[in-house]
């Protein structure tokens, strides 16, 4: 289930919520377990098996850690089998696929077929079927062991409330990634007010609209044009449907984002915060310090800082990042294109470190900001393309392969989306906070009862556009 659905938001929620409300205080949290498993298994109930297992993994070696505390050995043993059994579960289930199609290619022959897996009589799932979230789900409850085990949360000796940790449901399939520091404290004791519901009601709108009205909108360009002959199509086609792509992930991602910040204040919990205007950075070490903030935090908590950081000399911290951006690049999904999207930030960010960075911050600001813009979207080009070759296809178009500046179809669809490009240009900027920011400090009252009425609009316009279209991708399934 997703969030932009009829289903979810007139019979799900509403019944959930409800239900929660009236529940006492002490069985709150199995509430949330309950609804996160009903969540979760609504398309594909024999997934919820893996988060159950990845949970009990976890709370199992959280109770052993606690039990040997004091002893560094068996805690250490602990946390061993806890990454590794995490760890190889979302090997199975997201990479066994991409490991065998490639071991097929070297041998030139099919050695494994990843749709009809069978060993010893025993029937498995196919390698390319994929539990939707587990990258989230696997880290977000791998954060807990690692942080038990240094010793910067408390044991959780509540199965219930550690597992209703797990499978919140507001952040289960698209983040952000809650590591269990944040939610700890309400976990065990949490407050929901008239003013913390109403809040979070406004979050949850403003996140489905970005995902509905805009993201939705512009994205069916970039799926139109993504499946042209590319040998074919105008520079200034290929131009726009990338930039359709680079504005359809970031209200689609920051839109689920904002649902499940909403989402988690109507039951009482504060989500981190998980993008910062990142189309505003002026490098892409900056991009990525506002784009997908709890990755990159938990990635710097659990890997780099692990690593020595930049502790430990300059060829040691190239080495600390090179591992960190291929682990991205690979976290993301199994394919050669993801590998080299984490690798090429990794390059850069690694040469802005050296050299890059300090010459960036002498340019002018817009100078800075095209540079870091072209990268981000030559970036997603590999990210949501088939693979390195329609990738390569792409770019190749983008600086005109085909030999066309630009011709009536780029025009039509210039002409078409012109507004709605607009409105993506303005809406990824701080523009309209800053807006609501000025007008409040000349009339709150009239500034917030607008806000209602707005709201309650864009609420009911959403509700229209997912009656009547059928366009609606989730672009998360693969994560």
């Amino acid at each position: 289930m997703v969030f932009s659905t009829p289903v979810f938001l007139y019979l799900f929620l509403p019944l959930t919520l409800l239900i929660y409300y009236i529940t006492p205080k002490k069985g709150q949290n199995l509430i949330v377990l309950l609804s996160g498993l009903l969540f979760y298994s609504w398309g594909e109930p024999i997934y919820v098996i893996v988060m159950l297992i990845s949970t009990m993994i976890d709370y199992f070696a959280g109770l052993i850690m606690n039990k040997f505390e004091g002893h560094k050995g068996p805690r250490t043993v602990c946390l061993i089998v806890s990454v590794v059994m995490n760890l190889s579960l979302l090997g199975i289930f997201k990479y066994s696929g991409f490991i065998a199609e490639n071991i097929n290619a070297i041998a030139g022959q099919q050695l494994i077929d990843i749709n009809n897996m069978n060993f010893f009589g025993i029937e498995f799932l196919p390698m390319n079927m994929l539990p939707i979230g587990i990258s989230f789900f696997t880290f977000q409850s791998m954060s807990y062991t690692i942080d038990l085990y240094m010793g910067n949360v408390k044991v959780q000796k509540n199965p219930i409330s550690f597992a209703a940790f797990v499978t919140l449901f507001p952040q289960i399939v698209a983040g952000p990634i809650v590591r269990y520091d944040d939610v700890a404290r309400e976990l065990d004791d949490r407050t929901v007010n008239l003013d913390l519901i109403y809040e979070g009601i406004v979050k949850f709108i403003i996140g489905l609209a970005k995902k509905v009205l805009i993201a939705n909108s512009i994205g069916s360009l970039w799926t139109t044009v993504k499946a042209m002959e590319m040998g074919s199509i105008s520079v200034l086609t290929s131009w726009l449907g990338i930039l359709a792509f680079t504005f359809q992930i970031y209200f689609d991602f920051s839109g689920y984002s904002d649902m499940a910040v909403g989402l988690g204040k109507m039951m009482g919990f504060n989500f981190p915060q998980n993008f910062n205007y990142p189309y505003l950075s002026k490098s892409i070490s900056e991009f990525w310090r506002r784009w997908h903030i709890t990755l990159g935090s938990w990635f710097k908590s659990y890997v780099y800082f692990p690593l020595g950081g930049s502790r430990k000399g300059t060829g040691r911290t190239v080495f600390n990042l090179a591992v960190v951006w291929f682990l991205t690049g690979v976290w993301h999904g199994a394919s050669w294109n993801f590998i080299l999207w984490g690798s090429l930030y990794g390059v850069i960010i690694i040469l802005e470190k050296l050299f890059l960075g300090k010459l960036l911050e002498k340019l002018p600001a817009a100078v800075s900001m095209i540079y870091t813009m072209f990268f981000v979207i030559l970036g997603w080009v590999l990210f949501d393309t088939a693979d390195l070759g329609a990738a390569g296809s792409y770019i190749a178009a983008m600086f005109g392969a085909s030999g066309i500046l630009a011709d009536s179809t780029a025009l039509y669809y210039l002409a078409t989306y012109g507004i709605t490009f607009i409105i993506c240009i303005i809406g990824c900027t701080d523009i309209p906070k800053k807006a609501v920011e000025f007008l409040r400090t000349r009339s709150a009252a009239v500034v917030n009862y607008t806000g209602i009425v707005v709201t309650m609009g864009l609420f009911v316009l959403c509700t229209a556009y997912l009656v009547d279209q059928t366009y609606n991708p989730f672009l998360y399934f693969n994560f």
